[in-house]
């Protein structure tokens, strides 16, 4: 990403500079994470779901959960997660059910396979914690650092988009 407006201090320039890299780094994190669960799942021929679909499944859990719930939880995108809640329950990873209060909405869970695939990830992602630990690319206290930082930051997006409307 480049800069293209003028800034009245070089300082506030260096700051809009260390912002896009932020921003460009996350996303290609998010890249990155997809890919190394794709990796996981092909090393063992777990070729029926995508990585974003593997990904949904570690988010719902144990719990039971409505599309609309996981949009609002910032997960997902609307005909992003419908097309993949549809999919992963025409698979036999989730079970769905009309919501008895709103007709319209339907709820859904992991069944055995799903749970199956989320252990799958929960390993995967244990596995990299105690590898970063160990060797000693980021601690607790970094991590923490990242988190709050990254929570500012959700939190700031999050009053902008409201701001708009």
């Amino acid at each position: 990403m480049s800069i293209h407006a003028p800034f009245s201090t070089p300082g506030q320039a260096a700051f809009v500079t260390g912002y896009l890299e932020a921003l460009a780094l996350v996303e290609r994190l998010h890249r990155l994470l997809l890919d190394v669960i794709k990796d996981e799942f092909e090393r063992l021929n777990e070729l029926e779901i995508n990585p974003v679909q593997a990904l949904l499944l570690f988010n719902v859990g144990d719990n039971e959960v409505t599309a609309g719930e996981l949009k609002s939880r910032g997960y997902y995108q609307g005909s992003n997660v419908s097309y993949n809640l549809k999919k992963l329950v025409d698979l036999g990873y989730m079970h769905h059910q009309r919501c008895m209060i709103d007709r319209r909405s339907v709820r859904v869970r992991l069944t055995e396979r799903g749970r199956a695939i989320r252990d799958i990830v929960a390993e995967l992602f244990e596995r990299h914690a105690d590898g970063l630990e160990e060797r000693g690319v980021i601690d607790g206290e970094g991590l923490d650092q990242i988190t709050q930082s990254l929570r500012r930051m959700e939190r700031y997006w999050t009053d902008q988009i409201r701001y708009i409307y």
